[in-house]
């Protein structure tokens, strides 16, 4: 049976409903009493159903079985001709006698104002109109005054990314978080109707679109990016939109751990470099989330610090309270030494920001001559991050030496880090990866060659990340900080632990990852000590603990300490002997020494079955087993493995079992709709005999899990049959209740 949601035209009621495949089912909504049919069609699956605007917006994803294409269809509430009339007359009116600008009216109190404003209308011109109906018509005014109209649902759709319309009388696309690329049924009928929304969704964001300059780019009132066209004069089709949307809640460290775009040990290693003020680059192709990783990046950098971001459009969302976020603006007027009047760009902003004395400086991408005045301020001390368009290092440092950017080679070693992003597809998913972590070191001075190293690397056949084994800036943070290699390696693993700590404690808000971070660099030890010791891992993730709770967890601390100083020698000495009987469960292989067993307890080989699960190249890869004892080992292990399958004899009892099974399992013989399968479900449900499955009706072959109603059909079908043509011996009762059901 297929499960259905269907949405009442009337009232926009929710009815669940069930049928089987093209069955056509009457449905009444309880609500209105209004009915119709809903029918469940083979071209059509639906895959998941979810309320934007309960109970106004609804959405379906639909997928096409004949063509496999995926359709996002939105319900919204239905008006017939009379409310239609209606909404048209209120709207007329409401634009004739509103004399106050909406975006002039506080934001918390705009929709009363609007929702009293529509009762002006409909009591002082005397209209009659329901209360489910009045509902409609103003969410239909708020979507068109408030929203942004036939795409409204779009943009309060948290799941999708993207929204592209290319033209009049196509449908808009739009890519969904789950369900990837999907064709919507939102339409603009005609150019003249797009070409109107393109201009008022230019007026929302503050800007100006016309035939003299058709093409803009823009920041939507809720952050979104957005790029339009207007007409057909640089688009053939007509204007078009493409917005890219913003999350008002931005993705932090934790969330890319969980969604495995890098490791806990690659932004561990970030977590020191932004620290120490060390420079990046965050390189990657369109949508590959470098802008999501600056974003997570820029947590690392110190509350107290002066931080100046630059951008075209606003996408950097920090927490920090010493924060100036710059954004650059079109000019108006004539043109001036190749600038419009007026116009403040990136090279602008970012000459302002170094008078600024910032101690970090966040550009949103570099493409022009800002980068010279970006590398610049790296090259004079200021911490620096920001992102290009490269899908390579090599292609990195082409860009940044090429036309319109011009960066001379020797100004390049100011760059310190390069991270390199990819888009790609695991298991039919479109995901985002780290695909490479590059330090640039120096300038060869003979072959003037940049010099890196790769620190880290995505294996995409499994699907992880690799460290290398070794870094030039860890190796600079340590020497500055007189550090030992223990020291920064232990340092790199507690920061990772964090991570690690807030993706499985659901650390999620930037804000809340922002306080872990501070409160791990005020005091490391102590917080550390929280983290492993707090009952089930849990940290108050919004408030600090008070003194008070302070000196609980301290007095219940030594209580502890107390209770595991007397239960301590026992735990030792049951941890020796199992450890023993591990030693010993090694040394029964020949291959194996001492000093071979101590090396694999090192390194988590403990037991012949762990020794069996690890493959031969993960062994070779312990320093100090040589490649023979290794193969040696894995041929003794599988030698041994070996005899036992040998020596195996199955028990005499497990056989009898299975031949009272299989002569069980006989009786059903006769009845050539029923297999193996099916024949153990009768006799686990105490059907032992062909009388017994003759005595039952189509009903009770259903109520058994495991039968479906096809094959329980075909065997009632068979029986009547046999009843018919053999002439099978029934009691009469039995005979009645078989026709009954055929």
């Amino acid at each position: 049976m297929l499960k259905k949601i269907a949405i009442c035209p009337g009232c926009h009621t929710k009815i669940e409903c069930e049928g089987e495949i093209g069955e056509k089912i009457k449905v009444a909504c309880p609500n209105c009493s209004t009915s119709g049919l809903i029918i469940f069609e083979k071209e059509l699956q639906q895959l998941d159903f979810y309320a934007i605007n309960e109970p106004f917006v609804y959405v379906k994803i639909l997928k096409d079985m004949n063509t496999l294409e995926k359709h996002y269809k939105i319900i919204e509430p239905y008006l017939n001709e009379e409310e239609q009339r209606i909404l048209n007359f209120i709207w007329d009116a409401l634009l004739s006698t509103l004399n106050q600008r909406l975006d002039e009216v506080d934001f918390k109190k705009i929709e009363n104002y609007l929702t009293e404003k529509v009762e002006q209308v409909i009591e002082s011109y005397e209209i009659t109109i329901d209360e489910t109906s009045k509902k409609k018509l103003l969410y239909y005014i708020k979507r068109e005054s408030l929203g942004f109209g036939k795409i409204d649902p779009l943009m309060k759709d948290l799941h999708i990314e993207d929204i592209s319309c290319d033209g009049s009388g196509v449908p808009i696309f739009l890519y969904h978080r789950k369900y990837g690329s999907l064709k919507s049924n939102v339409e603009f009928k005609n150019e003249e109707e797009l070409s109107f929304f393109v201009i008022r969704l230019a007026q929302k964001c503050g800007k100006h679109i016309s035939i003299a300059e058709p093409m803009l780019d823009a920041t939507m009132p809720d952050g979104s990016r957005i790029q339009m066209t207007l007409s057909n004069e640089v688009t053939t089709k007509g204007s078009t939109f493409t917005i890219r949307k913003f999350r008002a809640d931005p993705f932090t460290p934790p969330d890319l751990v969980a969604l495995n775009t890098v490791s806990s040990e690659i932004l561990a290693y970030f977590w020191i470099a932004v620290e120490n003020r060390v420079n990046a680059l965050i390189a990657g192709g369109t949508a590959s989330g470098k802008t999501t990783i600056l974003n997570a990046l820029s947590l690392f950098i110190p509350r107290e610090a002066k931080i100046v971001s630059i951008e075209e459009t606003r996408e950097i969302n920090l927490p920090h309270p010493n924060w100036i976020p710059g954004i650059s603006r079109s000019g108006f007027g004539e043109i001036v030494s190749n600038k419009m009047a007026g116009e403040i760009d990136m090279y602008d902003l970012m000459k302002a920001a170094l008078r600024q004395r910032p101690e970090y400086i966040l550009v949103g991408e570099i493409r022009g001559k800002e980068a010279y005045v970006l590398f610049q301020a790296m090259a004079t001390g200021h911490a620096t991050y920001s992102t290009v368009h490269a899908d390579s290092a090599k292609s990195l440092i082409h860009r940044l030496e090429g036309k319109p950017i011009e960066i001379p080679r020797i100004m390049l070693q100011s760059l310190d880090i390069v991270s390199i992003h990819v888009t790609t597809r695991i298991k039919g998913k479109r995901v985002r990866r780290c695909k490479q972590i590059i330090e640039i070191i120096d300038i060869d001075p003979t072959t003037k060659e940049i010099l890196t190293n790769e620190v880290f690397r995505w294996d995409s056949v499994e699907d992880k990340f690799i460290y290398t084994g070794k870094s030039y800036v860890l190796e600079g943070i340590r020497a500055r900080w007189e550090m030992t290699k223990e020291d920064i390696t232990n340092e790199v693993r507690n920061r990772a632990e964090i991570l690690e700590w807030m993706n499985k404690n659901d650390v999620r808000t930037y804000r809340e990852v922002a306080k872990i971070y501070s409160r791990y660099t005020e005091n490391p030890k102590e917080f550390l000590e929280k983290i492993r010791n707090s009952d089930n891992n849990k940290i108050d993730k919004k408030e600090n603990l008070s003194d008070e709770k302070l000196l609980e967890l301290k007095d219940n601390s030594d209580i502890d300490d107390k209770k595991s100083n007397e239960t301590s020698t026992v735990i030792i000495d049951q941890k020796q002997k199992s450890n023993n009987n591990k030693n010993d469960e090694l040394n029964n292989i020949k291959s194996i020494d001492d000093a071979t067993v101590s090396l694999l307890r090192n390194n988590g080989i403990l037991t012949v079955k762990d020794l069996k699960n690890t493959p031969l190249k993960d062994i070779l890869k312990i320093k100090g087993i040589q490649k023979k004892i290794a193969k040696n080992i894995k041929k003794e292990i599988e030698q041994q493995q070996q005899d036992k399958s040998d020596n195996f004899e199955p028990t005499p009892e497990k056989n009898s079992k299975t031949e009272d099974k299989n002569k069980k399992i006989n009786i059903f013989e006769e009845i050539e709709s029923i297999n193996e399968k099916t024949a153990a479900l009768l006799l686990d449900n105490e059907i032992n005999s062909i009388q017994a499955l003759y005595k039952l009706t189509l009903g009770d072959l259903l109520k058994i899990k495991g039968i479906k109603r096809k094959t329980a059909q075909k065997i009632i079908d068979e029986i009547y049959y046999n009843i018919q043509t053999k002439g099978l011996p029934l009691d009469n009762d039995n005979g009645d209740e078989m026709g009954a059901t055929k």
